[in-house]
């Protein structure tokens, strides 16, 4: 069955390759090279814009004084500022959203609460009981007189039948399809690799709602649980963060971008970028990515980040296909004594996933990282945090698909506390994993490591 999907994926490659040019990831350890040689140093913005170099410094300083010794922070910072043009901004409040129901309800909150426009953007908005319950809010609000600008996922949301978004259209919401998979939709170069694979929702440039979690029922479900003769449905883990404050800012300009690149209706000037206040004491940078971008930020801002981590570093991701130059960093890392441990799914949507996955356990367990697959729900989160101070939440999977090919945001938070909320939610999904262990790994049967090995030829498109 499995090679049966593989040879369905060889005749999808050749569909794909239509659309995508000939990329790569950078070479981290250049970009590292090149920013520690440089003369320019980190600067953070405040509501009355550029700090100078001394005040970002000073506040800096005085957040490396609250953690045991790390790079992470200062030296980590200058490699990020290097390919972004994201500024890290202070002044922000973070809330952390544990799983889908929560999340939900944050967004409806803040739908409610809104009065000027609403922007969602999801790769995946599905027409079932958590879809539907969307579109009325969504329908509500603009008959309050409230835009409404929705972008979902052309292949993302290719079982949703086109009705749904006529409703919305026809309710006065402007709705875009980014990359038409159809090709006389096509606005530009016709291709299915380029996909918005990014989880938004900007309400009255105010507040963000940023993570892994599309508009689906899954993400609302029961935990999964097994009864005898049946089986209950698959809960999704995921993770999303609210954002208020001068990070939002960064998440409206990504929005806005690609409707403009996906020749959206043109939309009212008039406050898309409000006067906001400081709320809190969080230190935010917004990373965003798309095709064709050489410095792909996310990619580097995982590589360095690991690279430069001196005590832990927990990474929770649903996809993981990861690029040499990844697992190279964490092996050195735990070569180094870090406390390196990752949370994978052991339940799936995708099989082809989960065989490329587990083709990568032995150098990493061999290095002594800690592998953990999840068992009780769908593990589809995208988290790290690292040396108890900085995290990041986001769409990006570590995958070819994501770091190449997707439009992805993440968001890193710099703060001591959000990273103890993440460290907790961390050890309850490894209370809830298996740990894989090296001395069984090496003697797992040879029709598995077969399989692993050929659908790991493929993986640049798993």
């Amino acid at each position: 069955m499995v090679f049966k999907y593989v040879c369905s994926w060889i005749f999808l490659i050749l569909v794909l390759n239509s659309g995508s040019g000939c990329q790569a990831l950078p070479n981290v350890t250049e970009v590292m090279d090149d920013a520690s040689t440089s003369q320019s140093d980190f600067r953070i913005y405040s509501l009355k814009g550029l700090l100078s170099a001394k005040e970002s410094r000073t506040i800096m300083e005085r957040l490396e004084k609250s953690v045991a010794p790390t790079d992470v922070l200062a030296r980590h910072t200058v490699v990020v500022e290097s390919v972004s043009d994201s500024p890290l901004t202070k002044g922000n409040q973070v809330r952390l959203l544990t799983d889908g129901q929560e999340t939900y309800d944050a967004m409806f909150e803040a739908i409610e609460s809104s009065t000027h426009h609403i922007h969602l953007e999801s790769y995946i908005v599905e027409d079932d009981e958590t879809g539907r319950q969307f579109a009325d809010l969504l329908l509500q609000k603009q008959a309050q007189g409230v835009q409404v600008n929705l972008i979902y996922d052309s292949l993302g949301s290719i079982n949703t039948p086109s009705a749904f978004f006529q409703r919305l259209r026809d309710g006065g919401i402007q709705v875009v399809e980014f990359n038409p998979i159809n090709p006389m939709k096509a606005q530009r170069k016709w291709g299915l690799t380029h996909r918005n694979h990014r989880k938004m929702l900007i309400v009255d440039g105010k507040v963000a709602i940023v993570g892994g979690i599309n508009i689906s029922k899954v993400y609302s479900s029961g935990p999964f649980h097994r009864k005898k003769n049946q089986v209950a449905p698959i809960h999704w883990r995921d993770t999303d963060i609210e954002i208020k404050g001068p990070a939002v800012a960064e998440f409206q300009k990504l929005f806005l971008d690609t409707w403009q690149n996906q020749q959206g209706p043109e939309l009212a000037e008039d406050n898309q970028f409000p006067d906001l206040k400081e709320r809190g004491p969080v230190l935010v940078r917004v990373l965003g990515s798309a095709p064709g971008q050489t410095n792909r930020a996310p990619f580097v801002m995982y590589v360095s980040a690991i690279t430069f981590a001196r005590h832990s570093v927990y990474l929770t991701h649903a996809y993981f296909v990861p690029d040499r130059q990844i697992v190279k960093a964490l092996c050195a890392a735990a070569e180094r004594d870090v406390d390196v441990r990752i949370i994978l799914p052991g339940i799936t949507d995708s099989q082809l996933a989960l065989l490329a996955q587990r083709h990568h356990y032995a150098p990493l367990l061999k290095a002594g990282v800690k592998v953990y697959e999840h068992g009780t729900s769908l593990l589809h989160a995208k988290t790290a945090v690292i040396d108890g101070v900085w995290s990041t939440v986001g769409s990006t999977n570590m995958d070819s698909l994501s770091m190449l090919h997707n439009d992805e945001v993440n968001a890193v938070i710099l703060s001591v506390e959000f990273a103890e909320e993440m460290e907790k939610m961390f050890a309850a999904d490894l209370a809830n994993s298996m740990q894989i262990h090296w001395d069984q790994w090496q003697t797992r049967p040879f029709l598995p490591r077969i399989k692993g090995w050929f659908v790991n030829l493929f993986s640049r498109w798993l």
